[in-house]
């Protein structure tokens, strides 16, 4: 009986042990680099990027609008939420283009013509993978002189993430020939074409 409830138990637990490991297909990033506005398009249109979602975090105002994060007063920063496929690009690749196309990172607390906390250069981590892997990046590029200034990104702990209101979602694509738009997140999505050609999914 002993040697019959052994093998039973092989049997039930055996195959538990020979399942292969879930893998994620989805991960979620966030970053802040001024008005998220040209940074929603610029990730929108990275191969593997599943969406990027306007909005706010880094502050301590729950459920933040617009007008009270332009205050510079909530400490939010507009950011945006990108959700992926690490099987088609990776976080380190996300923080490629972040770095080279998406903003200026060595612009403090701006960001061309916007100035104020809330369009600060920002990463904020969702755990300590993350977390590394972006200090890594900016010592990295840091070490190669690749900008003549240092690099003031802010590396943070995200808290929350708050979506923005509905009309600023999308809004490159809505409002093309909106003279901020031309002036300052068409050449983000250019940059983007040119520099990453093989991450661009042709939007």
């Amino acid at each position: 009986m002993i040697a019959l409830a052994l093998a039973t138990a092989i049997l039930v637990t055996g195959p538990a042990h020979s399942q292969p490991p879930v893998v994620a297909t989805r991960d979620t990033a966030v970053f802040a680099g001024g008005c998220f506005w040209g940074v929603q398009a610029v990730f929108a249109r990275v191969k593997g990027v599943v969406s990027s979602i306007s909005g706010y975090a880094g502050g301590k105002v729950a459920g933040p609008s617009y007008e009270m994060v332009s205050t510079g007063t909530t400490g939010h920063a507009e950011s945006v939420q990108v959700i992926y496929d690490p099987s088609k690009v990776s976080y380190d690749q996300l923080l490629e283009v972040f770095f080279a196309v998406a903003h200026d990172p060595t612009e403090l607390n701006r960001q061309g013509p916007d100035v104020g906390t809330q369009y600060r250069s920002a990463v904020f981590f969702r755990g300590a993978e993350q977390q590394r892997a972006t200090n890594a990046y900016i010592a990295k590029i840091t070490q190669a002189k690749r900008y003549p200034h240092p690099i003031v990104t802010q590396v943070a702990s995200l808290s929350a993430f708050y979506p923005a209101e509905a009309y600023h979602q999308g809004y490159f694509d809505t409002h093309p020939d909106q003279r901020y738009i031309v002036d300052n997140d068409k050449p983000k999505v250019n940059a983007l074409k040119k520099q990453f050609a093989a991450l661009y999914n042709g939007k």
